[in-house]
């Protein structure tokens, strides 16, 4: 009851976030482009990391209750490569917890599952190690992610997925409305593509650890104690196990959620907690957190 009454408002600080947004990747684009291109680059790759922040929340349901309005908020494809609508209907697919690292039934996992994984070449097992760094997943993630979710995308058009298909086709004009202001743009359009790279690969620190092989539910989901950059970044989704628990709470109102409740989170999700991101860099930069296999599988 709480949270719709929530979703009754319209929530100001995600409207003000978006015109925030919107303005920092349209000065990215030109006036720091023009500046001195490599700032344009760096700057126009962190607000498209936070439109797809914003993005995520519009499909939560903020600011608005009325879905359309969201989407339109969000409808410019500032990563070009990501149709809104295909990342909705995977996120909510995700957010069926008892699926949560399935290899076959969370779209977001990046285990596999073991028998498969005998079988795969072993270039292809190299790559997927490395790509379990968190430095792999930064260089190599975005690419793999990509090949593998249009892969996906194609062999459902394929065999008849008209959902998938019209979802391709609204992101067409979404990404050409954004190719055209990057044409006109001081930014060339190879300085943009790797804009939307980097932006892709920030995502990338948020999404490697957030779930973890556990034979509960309730303990695969992190919580990521950050309140610097990358937790504005991501508009508080560090504190994962709030945001599965009331995915219908918005981003500024999950901190004060877990301080109030922090002894409840950390016991449901069985601990598994990290102090910062930076705690995250040092020790998994290098070093892989997970095995690839997913190491509880089979599971009953």
């Amino acid at each position: 009851m709480a949270e719709r009454a929530r979703g009754a408002r319209i929530e100001w600080p995600t409207l003000a976030l978006l015109a925030l947004c919107y303005g920092g990747w349209a000065l990215g684009t030109t006036w720091a482009a023009a500046a001195w291109l490599p700032l344009g680059i760096v700057v126009t790759g962190l607000f498209i990391a936070w439109h797809s922040s914003l993005c995520h929340e519009a499909l939560h349901g903020h600011p608005f209750r009325n879905e359309g309005l969201n989407e339109a908020l969000v409808f410019p494809a500032l990563t070009l490569v990501v149709p809104y609508r295909r990342f909705r209907d995977t996120h909510l697919a995700h957010h069926q917890d008892s699926n949560l690292t399935d290899p076959y039934d969370d779209p977001e996992s990046n285990f596999w599952d073991p028998a498969v994984w005998r079988t795969l070449p072993g270039w292809v097992q190299a790559v997927l190690r490395v790509n379990n760094t968190l430095a792999g997943r930064l260089v190599l993630g975005p690419l793999i992610g990509q090949i593998a979710f249009m892969a996906g995308d194609w062999r459902a058009i394929r065999a008849g997925d008209r959902a998938v298909a019209q979802a391709w086709l609204v992101h067409l004009p979404a990404a050409a409305l954004v190719l055209a202001w990057v044409l006109w743009a001081p930014i060339p359009v190879w300085a943009y593509l790797l804009s939307a790279y980097i932006g892709l690969a920030i995502l990338k620190i948020r999404t490697f650890l957030e779930h973890r092989a556990h034979e509960r539910a309730s303990g695969r989901t992190v919580i990521i104690e950050d309140r610097g950059p990358l937790a504005w970044i991501f508009l508080n989704n560090n504190l994962h196990v709030v945001h599965h628990m009331h995915p219908a709470v918005p981003w500024y109102e999950l901190p004060r959620l877990y301080a109030r409740n922090r002894a409840h989170y950390l016991s449901r999700n069985g601990g598994y907690l990290y102090r910062s991101y930076g705690e995250i860099f040092r020790r998994h930069f290098l070093r892989a957190k997970d095995p690839v296999p997913h190491p509880l599988w089979p599971r009953e």
